[in-house]
């Protein structure tokens, strides 16, 4: 949804994008395309030279600026333009009238965009599903798992780490020893609590790290279906909303019950400041009237709530962020058994497929390959990309036929077709 009260389907579609813009305003859209297409910016050092150079001005200002601001808490010209090169890889100007003129046709015998993937493969109740999946797999195999443990220590000499010291729920400690780890804490974390503590100028490039934090407000309406999307993102500036979630949309198995419908309203924000410190009643409140301003449902339909805060959601994507990471990188890679992994574990705003994949390659790595966890992202294709006939392509990136096994889709995923409007 823009700041012009208008929903625009995402992936484009002509009708819809030209309806709403209208006429004056798509010419001097792409006479602002054209423009910076003849001069683009450079050096392209920002996020918001990176979207002008590839869709102009114009549309930078109407469709990019006010979300991602929401998103960051920063302007988008300290947003590092790596951002942008890793999470719409590939998307222009031209490529997106390609597909919203010819949504089935040819596209110039162009790879699938990431961004414009149409239909993806959903857990039936949701992401939790693999992981709780994989916790009994392991424990069946004889492993331990222990939930809610804080690591507090990272202990290590001669370029080995040798044990862990986790602070337990009961707020006892232990000391847990093993031949190989895998971390998927925020890497700023991580090196904070390596013992002995790492030279000043690592320490310097963990501090400086920075993270965004997040607010997921469920609320239950007394309505079956509000809308029929799964997502929309809320780029009015007059609220405070990022985005909503349908989770019927996703999966009928994931709604209260039949008559009632589940959202999940998103808000960014940073610990301490007054939206992470409201009371839980009144972000609730909060989401039920922004739903209504933004004409999604009414707040009289919202029956009940809660609310989750998610510390350190998103790894900031500042300027010299790059080099910070590069710094930390270089020093753990002295260390023959610590693989850091993940979308906190490496500082690198990936998917999920993404991350999922890191921590595959460290296993194999365990198992005496040799493969490099830090190079998922570059070339590697979304999970969830669709060939041009509409049918789903689960594609991941070539590491070798020990991938095979894992490029079956789980058995308990369902498909669920994604139309979204941005």
């Amino acid at each position: 949804m823009g700041e012009r009260g208008k929903f625009f389907n995402y992936p484009l579609t002509a009708s819809n994008a030209l309806g709403h813009l209208g006429a004056i305003e798509s010419a001097a859209c792409i006479v602002s395309y054209l423009r910076y297409r003849a001069a683009p910016i450079r050096p392209e050092v920002s996020f918001q030279d990176w979207v002008t150079n590839r869709f102009g001005r114009r549309l930078f200002e109407i469709f990019f600026r006010t979300y991602t601001e929401k998103v960051w808490g920063m302007p988008c010209h300290e947003i590092s333009a790596d951002w942008a090169s890793q999470r719409i890889k590939g998307l222009s100007l031209r490529a997106a009238i390609l597909r919203a003129v010819l949504p089935r046709g040819n596209h110039d015998g162009a790879p699938a965009i990431k961004t414009l993937a149409t239909s993806f493969r959903y857990p039936r109740l949701g992401p939790g599903m693999m992981w709780e999946q994989m916790r009994d797999r392991v424990t069946e195999a004889g492993g331990q798992v222990s939930m809610g443990c804080d690591v507090i220590q990272v202990h290590h000499q001669h370029g080995l780490v040798h044990d862990v010291v986790v602070r337990r729920p009961d707020e006892t400690t232990e000391r847990i020893p093993g031949r190989a780890f895998i971390s998927s804490m925020p890497l700023r974390s991580l090196i904070l609590r390596w013992t002995p503590s790492p030279p000043p100028d690592v320490i310097r490039a963990a501090r400086g790290l920075k993270y965004r934090d997040f607010i997921v407000v469920g609320l239950v309406l007394r309505v079956r279906d509000p809308f029929p999307d799964h997502w929309v993102y809320v780029h009015d500036p007059t609220v405070r909303l990022g985005r909503v979630q349908n989770f019927r949309a996703w999966s009928p198995d994931m709604a209260p019950d039949a008559g009632r419908s589940g959202l999940g309203l998103e808000y960014f924000c940073n610990r301490g400041d007054p939206l992470w410190a409201m009371a839980d009643h009144d972000l609730i409140a909060l989401a039920a009237r922004e739903l209504e301003r933004v004409k999604l449902a009414r707040a009289a339909d919202v029956e009940d709530g809660c609310v989750l805060r998610v510390p350190k959601a998103y790894p900031v994507y500042d300027n010299g962020y790059e080099a910070r990471v590069g710094v930390i990188r270089d020093y753990l890679g002295g260390f023959r058994n610590i693989q850091p992994v993940g979308r906190n574990g490496m500082h690198k705003y990936n998917n999920q497929d993404h991350s999922m994949m890191t921590a595959l390659l460290a296993a194999r790595n365990i198992l005496g390959a040799d493969l490099d966890p830090w190079a998922v992202n570059t070339d590697a294709q979304y999970l969830e990309a669709s060939d041009d006939t509409g049918k789903h392509a689960a594609s991941r990136p070539d590491l070798g036929s020990w991938a095979r096994e894992e490029r079956q889709a789980p058995r308990t995923l369902s498909r669920w077709s994604a139309k979204r409007h941005a």
